[in-house]
């Protein structure tokens, strides 16, 4: 097939983006298919507007790229892509959206609130209300970004002004979740709609004290367990919340929700990633490798879900 491959974008991960999309690119050919790739940018719509290709691989991140943008502009032009349609995006991009859906499911979300902060917003009483309702410590952060940028772990109430003014440089709204400490796990999802299986859960430990941009993407950033060091009964609970996640907010081929396990066992979902990275330190082909599918098979099932 021809497929095109976006890649790159505006948003803060388009390193990362490209990165992911050069494997994908490499895979694409490896199995035979005719690869062209976009480096796409909302003032050039023109590439994409003309784009005669059979199938659109969508290698961004970000604003753009897993907000829903750009899969809107495709169902319009109506050529197919992988991945999630326009309202999973969205609502997977908006963590305290995406949160309320989780807890109709009854998976365990951390304590949150959303605030929204513009010119007009009196910023003091925004943290007075922060300190009434959370104790530290408290995570701020985008409440439309990935890769954990803008994110602080508030640990004394004087950061919370620093923490707001540095969250607000992604998303005008900011989401404060109390704090929980734990282990971070990560359930890959794939399949076709109410088909889906979760691959193996990976236990991640990052070198740096918190799982942040560069645990994420620098080689040996992190350590990656797999199959997570939990037991049998935890193991599938958690795979379900993944699944039915990924189910309730409506994605398609594939995902990867994250989780913290508190120190009292309770698995909490933090969010559903619809375009989870490709990268050589990526998790969702680091947990497909060790249910014995190679990148370039795992990439060739997400074009066959999406052609069935």
């Amino acid at each position: 097939m021809k497929i095109a491959v976006l890649y790159g974008g505006v948003s803060k991960e388009r390193e990362v983006s490209i990165s992911s999309s050069k494997g994908i690119m490499e895979a694409l050919k490896q199995n035979g298919h005719d690869v062209i790739g976009i480096d796409f940018h909302p003032n050039q719509l023109d590439e994409i507007i003309n784009l005669q290709v059979d199938i659109v691989f969508i290698g961004l991140h970000g604003k753009f790229g897993e907000d829903g943008s750009i899969q809107g502009l495709l169902d319009m032009l109506n050529i197919p892509y992988v991945g999630s349609g326009v309202m999973a995006s969205a609502l997977a991009m908006d963590k305290f959206k995406a949160k309320q859906l989780f807890q109709t499911e009854n998976i365990p979300v951390a304590k949150g609130n959303k605030y929204r902060m513009t010119k007009q917003t009196n910023i003091e009483a925004i943290i007075d209300d922060i300190h009434a309702h959370f104790t530290v410590p408290f995570v701020i952060k985008p409440n439309r970004e990935g890769s954990t940028l803008g994110l602080t772990i508030v640990i004394e109430q004087a950061q919370t002004k620093a923490a707001i003014e540095k969250a607000i440089k992604s998303d005008e709204f900011i989401l404060v979740e109390q704090f929980i400490k734990g282990k971070e796990l990560t359930v890959p999802v794939m399949g076709k709609i109410n088909e889906e299986q979760a691959l193996p859960i990976i236990e991640i430990i990052p070198k740096n004290e918190l799982y942040d941009y560069e645990s994420k993407y620098a080689a040996g950033g992190s350590e990656h367990i797999i199959p997570a060091r939990i037991s049998e009964e935890l193991t599938e609970k958690i795979k379900q919340y993944a699944i039915t996640a990924h189910q309730v907010l409506g994605c398609e081929t594939y995902s990867r929700a994250d989780f913290l396990l508190s120190d009292d066992g309770i698995p909490y979902i933090l969010e559903v990633n619809t375009l989870p990275g490709m990268t050589p330190t990526s998790l969702f082909p680091d947990s497909a490798k060790k249910a014995k599918i190679s990148y370039a098979e795992m990439i060739e099932h997400f074009i066959q879900l999406t052609v069935r």
